[in-house]
């Protein structure tokens, strides 16, 4: 059964991981290695905050990779919002055009 841990113990886990390192602090907290590997990679792509200061230059440049990629993502659902809106219009259209 996997156990949880609150948001609280991942944070200070991944600080004593950045201090130590991952499988020193893994030992000593008394979890898998790879459960604090992953707390530190979700770090590391901006999924699990652990506070202010907390980003590394290498975080920041996945942070300016995350905000381009969202604004890539932004500017293509308008085109489809536009394209929907487009056929929805014609659908409209043909609708009124076959009750008359």
């Amino acid at each position: 059964m996997a156990r949880k841990y609150d948001h609280e113990f991942k944070v200070q886990a991944v600080k004593l991981a950045k201090e130590i390192g991952g499988d020193k602090a893994a030992k000593e907290l008394g979890i898998p290695e790879g459960t604090v590997h992953t707390w530190l990679k979700a770090v590391r792509n901006g999924k699990l905050d652990i506070g202010v200061g907390a980003h590394t230059p290498a975080s920041a440049m996945s942070l300016t990779e995350e905000i381009t990629m969202l604004r890539k993502r932004v500017k293509d659902q308008d085109k489809e919002i536009r394209r929907l809106k487009e056929e929805n219009e014609f659908l409209e259209e043909a609708k009124r055009d076959y009750k008359s």
